[in-house]
């Protein structure tokens, strides 16, 4: 989910870059390369994945085995 995030956020922050424009006084295109790469962050620490509980499941089974 965050990289689906930080690609967005990196297309606009390409985008405001490629056309020279802030969105304001405060956020511009170097800001949201920042939080692009914040959100990629998070995304390679785990942070966000869909997979809760299932890595234990599969430990258990192949313990068994």
């Amino acid at each position: 989910m965050f990289a689906i995030a930080a690609a967005v956020v990196f297309a606009l922050g390409l985008i405001l870059d490629l056309a020279d424009a802030t969105l304001g006084d405060e956020i511009n295109g170097g800001t949201l390369i920042i939080l692009g790469l914040l959100l990629v962050a998070l995304h390679l620490a785990g942070f966000g994945s869909s997979r809760v509980g299932s890595g234990g499941s599969w430990n258990r089974w192949r313990a068994r085995r």
